[in-house]
């Protein structure tokens, strides 16, 4: 389907997608809820060896995402209880979705990522920043909360750092965000395009059913207690050694050469 708040392109297997608003700085509204949902069905439709290996996140203008459209707050103020409830589970299902997405999700960052925007980089599997981006969960300042993105963002930086940020509502730079785990790599403008691509071009070297399997695994056993964990790490690693991309990956490895997959 042809979106309206999202632009696509693909490179042969990635996946480029932008929140294709700038004049409102990126920002959520329902339409743009139910095009990255419908986004994600289409990519774990396409993802694997032969399809999308790596999808690329990023926002077009000035920011990444700025949080939530005003237009859309305003008319969400005269909604009941109940619609409340349907517009908020329609972005927890996309925020479930994209956390979920058996390809490897690469965040690009820049300007801002606030509020749902910071969510949007919790869910992403790499998160790449530039230094002047300000980030921020800033829902307690309008007397809400950041409830829908918190399983992911607590997931993602922690209980300590989340009572921090979600109680003051302060906005942070982005070298905060690297200490509390939020981004992984945060660097200059002039060298973001060049270390996404170099995150990519990782990503396509490892193969991609273990990569699936392996961000699968993580949210099996982050939360589980040690000795709860035997049996599905067992089983995982036995049933990825018997599989046809383990056996070429393990022969190539002795045969001293690339794997089929390796880009």
């Amino acid at each position: 389907m042809p979106y309206q708040c999202l632009t696509t392109r693909r490179e042969r297997s990635v996946e480029y997608l932008t929140l294709n608003g700038p004049d409102v700085r990126d920002a959520f509204n329902d339409e743009l809820i139910a095009e990255l949902a419908d986004w994600t069905v289409r990519i774990k439709q396409e993802g694997g060896r032969d399809g999308v290996r790596v999808a690329v996140l990023a926002g077009a203008g000035k920011a990444f995402c700025a949080g939530a459209d005003l237009a859309w707050m305003a008319k969400a103020v005269h909604f009941t209880e109940d619609d409340n409830v349907r517009d908020a589970m329609a972005a927890a299902r996309m925020f479930s979705a994209l956390d979920t997405l058996p390809v490897p999700l690469v965040a690009r960052v820049h300007g801002a990522a606030i509020g749902g925007g910071a969510g949007l980089a919790a869910v992403c599997d790499v998160v790449v920043a530039e230094d002047e981006t300000v980030f921020g969960f800033t829902e307690v300042k309008l007397g809400i909360l950041p409830a829908v993105i918190s399983p992911f963002v607590v997931a993602k930086i922690g209980r300590s750092a989340a009572r921090e940020l979600f109680l003051t509502g302060t906005r942070f730079p982005a070298v905060r965000a690297r200490e509390v785990g939020l981004v992984h790599a945060m660097v200059p403008s002039s060298d973001l395009d060049r270390t996404v691509a170099h995150y990519v071009q990782e990503l396509l070297t490892a193969g991609p059913e273990a990569v699936a399997s392996a961000k699968a695994l993580i949210a099996q056993v982050w939360a589980l207690p040690v000795q709860e964990t035997p049996s599905i790490t067992a089983r995982a690693i036995a049933a990825r050694r018997v599989s046809a991309e383990g056996q070429e990956g393990l022969t190539a490895f002795l045969q001293k050469r690339k794997p089929s997959w390796s880009a």
